[in-house]
């Protein structure tokens, strides 16, 4: 069943995904604009932030998800670390080019100062971050959800990017972001929200219980996922990781170029009017496509997403009018979010119980650092031939330019390719190892302990990770073990049928030959001992003793 929760628990899962996502969104989309207008940053400036960023949090995520993993505590990090994520975004307000050109003097050097300043505070802003969001957040919410709601609460998070997108786009459209005053009110905004949602934690969010007998050596836990035996007994979560990591480089190879290229190459200045509604109609498509992943499992729901994501790189690559940039972004934020939101749920189901913090720093590999390095870098080689024009203080700027969506393309290629080979092309021998491996006998104390055939299947496919879509009486063929797998089968099929067999009527007078054949006929399932066929005896008859 289910797991069903409060009103309180969604209203934090909500706000906290939210906030944090707003000041990501801030940081990973308008840090590169930020160093752009103010300090007339080129792309490999662009490419380093986001590089230095990934870094820092993937360093204390797999640092602070050790630790909370070993303190046994998720709230007080969370708590605390959205406060004091809060401060360090208000700091950003104090880095400005007419400070910095009072105290240097030289313009070009105070562009080329400003720049290395919000890379190192960007790192200090990202370490709280990170802590509270990345190794914490991810790992309460986890920790709070089960297999059977874990689908939904992960559309709703994944949900939060493009949501947080949207409330940014339409917060900075008041503001003008070739001037320093704006920046600044933006940074003591953003901060002050961050800080008080920080407060709000104390009263919303409610602890999980953590297991900590097992997470006493802190040093031994902080490399715990790159253990061989851990990895190779978690394989379907290391290839899943892997496959998260590609999509992930496909995504950062455009997105730190995104407003950039909206704004300075196709000189939209209503971009937002453009993406919002991209935005809303991406977002709702993520709510529901999240179901779909509790439904359909992981292979069945990984493909249109990142088939949807491709379909939209390929628009904004080749055309440039409105109504096909609208398109083009309404695919690519739709698969985008959905493939979040599928690789998101299924790393989490196959996190190992009582160690999710300890991966956390696991999934922030894959899902940040390789990708904040290597993506953005792609993009930049790939801009590195880009137009550019000198600004009025003697500066260069670059104009990005379509090609970071044919590059992201063919990163999202080769992602599929992966996928294929790794969750589709070995399925057969994938399903003969498993069923090779559960003894028939199992699968019949499971039927007998209660278990409904169909949660059998469900057990047995969830076995499988979701590589194959095992239905009853659906069979994968292979050349070996197919005497044991059409055993497998047969055991489901026949309790499926018993199931849906109406029970005997019992006439007045009679009895069962003892309480498991009852039971066990009753139920349409067969007890260890129990006969498959009712034996009835008169009341006055009963069995011999």
């Amino acid at each position: 069943m289910a797991k069903k929760f409060s009103g309180k628990f969604w209203l934090a899962l909500v706000i906290f995904s939210l906030t944090g996502q707003v000041a990501w969104v801030v940081e990973n989309m308008y840090f590169n604009v930020f160093i752009y207008k103010m300090f007339h940053a080129d792309p490999t400036a662009i490419s380093t932030v986001v590089a230095a960023s990934a870094t820092a949090a993937a360093v204390t995520t797999l640092l602070i998800g050790a630790l909370s993993d070993r303190v046994g505590k998720r709230k007080i990090f969370i708590v605390a670390g959205y406060i004091l994520w809060g401060i360090s975004i208000l700091a950003f307000a104090l880095i400005r080019v007419d400070v910095i050109g009072a105290l240097f003097g030289n313009t070009v050097s105070a562009a080329a100062l400003g720049v290395n300043l919000v890379i190192l505070m960007d790192c200090v802003m990202t370490f709280f971050g990170s802590s509270a969001n990345d190794a914490c957040f991810n790992a309460w919410l986890t920790e709070s959800t089960d297999e059977g709601t874990r689908g939904k609460a992960e559309g709703i998070n994944s949900m939060m990017p493009l949501v947080a997108i949207l409330v940014v786009f339409g917060g900075f459209m008041g503001f003008d972001l070739d001037k320093a005053e704006s920046w600044t009110l933006i940074y003591i905004i953003i901060g002050a929200v961050v800080l008080l949602i920080g407060v709000a934690g104390i009263f919303l969010i409610e602890d999980t219980t953590v297991e900590t007998g097992v997470n006493r050596n802190y040093f031994a836990n902080i490399f715990y996922g790159f253990r061989p035996s851990v990895i190779k007994g978690n394989g379907v979560l290391y290839m899943t990781l892997i496959a998260f990591m590609i999509f992930g480089i496909s995504i950062q190879t455009y997105m730190p170029y995104l407003i950039l290229y909206y704004t300075v190459s196709l000189k939209m200045e209503n971009y937002v009017m453009i993406m919002a509604p991209a935005i809303i109609l991406a977002s709702v498509a993520t709510f529901f496509y999240g179901r779909l992943y509790d439904r359909f499992g992981f292979v069945k729901t990984v493909f249109p997403a990142v088939f949807i994501l491709m379909g939209g790189y390929t628009l904004l690559y080749l055309f440039r009018d409105t109504p096909m940039v609208f398109l083009g972004s309404l695919l690519m934020m739709s698969g985008y979010l959905c493939g979040m939101a599928v690789f998101g749920a299924m790393v989490r189901d196959h996190t190992p119980e009582n160690k999710t913090g300890m991966f956390q720093g696991l999934r922030i590999f894959a899902q940040v650092l390789i990708p904040g390095i290597t993506g953005p870098y792609i993009g930049a080689f790939v801009l590195s031939s880009a137009e550019r024009v000198v600004n009025d203080d003697g500066t260069e700027s670059f104009i990005p330019n379509e090609n970071i969506y044919l590059a992201a393309f063919m990163v999202a290629l080769l992602l599929m390719i992966f996928l294929y080979l790794v969750f589709l092309r070995r399925k057969e021998t994938a399903a003969v190892k498993v069923v090779n491996d559960v003894q028939a006998d199992s699968m019949e104390a499971l039927l007998q302990s209660g278990q409904p055939a169909q949660d059998v299947e469900k057990m047995m496919t969830s076995v499988i990770d979701g590589i194959v879509p095992a239905a009853a009486g659906k069979q994968a063929a292979a050349p070996e073990g197919a005497g044991r797998q059409d055993e497998f089968w047969d055991v489901l099929r026949d309790a499926e049928a018993a199931e849906a067999a109406p029970a005997p009527e019992r006439t007045a007078g009679q009895v069962y030959e003892d309480r498991r054949d009852e039971d066990a006929w009753a139920s349409g399932r067969p007890g260890d001992e129990a006969s498959t066929e009712p034996v009835y005896y008169a009341e006055s008859e009963g069995p011999e003793d």
